[in-house]
């Protein structure tokens, strides 16, 4: 395996994370609530950054959402690219990658994908959808929505379409979220029968890159905060109990990147990548609680201030260790996979298999 970006993803990379480190600053931040920050977005569909996520593949997402956790920026890139752009670009048919990628690619069209499904939506055989999603990120900004049925089919809804309802719902994060209900509502199908396993590893392993960049921007900021701050004489950082978790800190988040790297190389070659993203997650979810746990009691009192950059790491930490699994509903259902090699074997994460 070779974890080394390409020039392409090394470039976009740079880019972004010079865009966010421009734009996300934590008074941007502060005054967008949960909306999206409509000129970041903006900067980040005119540098093609949304767009190239279907040249860099989902190790190059990996690589650019870790830059967005970093800053906590405010915007849906995660979840149209993980539920639009890679989606309709490998399981969708030549006239849906035709249509719908060049306006997800300009940001004119937001996605997003009501993940996980638990069988709380059905498909009748003319393909209209009943059913809810309680809790989808960033459905408020959405003009899409990636819906998988109880059966484990997609459909690719327009939120304004016939039969779709939305109300805002509060999240941990300040994501714009919302409750989703469909009523008969239509939708295009999106893929295959292997389509949605294939989607649902590439959301777990994208967000896991997320987490990976959330916790980096958490421990910065302690080992900022703990270099300058000064205790009995000396900065906070010389404290022994300060560095090892610290330490400890950054191997977890190392941890995180580490899976979350494989899991997408795996995903972008071909190879049955199931169980790695389930790694990944689980390591996004169970470090990744500790990581931004640490980042906030390292602050001290400054810990405890809602104002302070830091509580944006901890809120941000705290909906991606439950977002598509908490820890022990991934290691359940790893445990699950590993003990059936057929249906280990099965996932076969890449190609249109529409």
């Amino acid at each position: 395996m070779d974890f080394h970006p390409t020039e392409e993803q090394a470039a976009a990379v740079g880019l972004a994370a010079r865009i966010f480190r421009d734009l996300a600053t934590h008074e941007r931040l502060a005054a967008a609530g949960t909306d999206c920050d409509a000129e970041l977005w903006k900067a980040l569909t005119a540098a093609g950054l949304i767009a190239a996520v279907e040249e860099v593949g989902l190790l190059g997402l990996v690589l650019l959402l870790e830059e967005q956790g970093r800053t906590t920026a405010q915007v849906p890139y995660a979840a149209t690219c993980a539920y639009g752009v890679l989606p309709v670009a490998r399981h969708g048919s030549p006239e849906q990658r035709a249509r719908l990628l060049p306006a997800l690619g300009t940001g004119e069209a937001v996605a997003t994908g009501a993940f996980p499904g638990r069988g709380r939506i059905t498909a009748a055989p003319d393909g209209r959808l009943t059913g809810t999603a309680s809790a989808v990120p960033w459905l408020r900004d959405a003009t899409h929505v990636l819906v998988p049925d109880a059966d484990g089919s997609l459909w690719f809804v327009a939120t304004d379409a016939p039969g779709v309802a939305i109300s805002a719902v509060e999240t941990t994060a300040p994501w714009a979220a919302g409750a989703l209900t469909l009523t008969d509502a239509g939708g295009e199908r999106l893929g295959g029968p292997r389509a949605h396993d294939e989607v649902l590893s590439a959301a777990r392993t994208a967000f896991a890159g997320l987490q990976a960049g959330v916790c980096a921007g958490s421990l910065a900021r302690a080992v900022e905060y703990t270099s300058t701050r000064e205790q009995f004489g000396r900065p906070l950082s010389t404290n022994q109990g300060v560095m090892l978790r610290a330490a400890d800190a950054y191997m977890d988040t190392e941890a995180i990147r580490v899976t979350a790297y494989e899991a997408a190389w795996r995903l972008d070659t071909g190879l049955p990548a199931r169980e790695h993203a389930l790694t990944a997650a689980w390591w996004a979810s169970e470090a990744g609680k500790r990581v931004v746990h640490a980042g906030q009691h390292l602050h001290g009192g400054m810990g405890a201030d809602l104002d302070h950059p830091v509580h944006r790491h901890f809120l941000w930490g705290r909906q991606l260790d439950a977002y598509l699994g908490c820890g022990s509903e991934l290691l359940a259902e790893l445990g699950a996979l590993v003990s059936d090699p057929v249906t280990a074997g099965a996932a076969t994460p890449e190609g249109d298999d529409a």
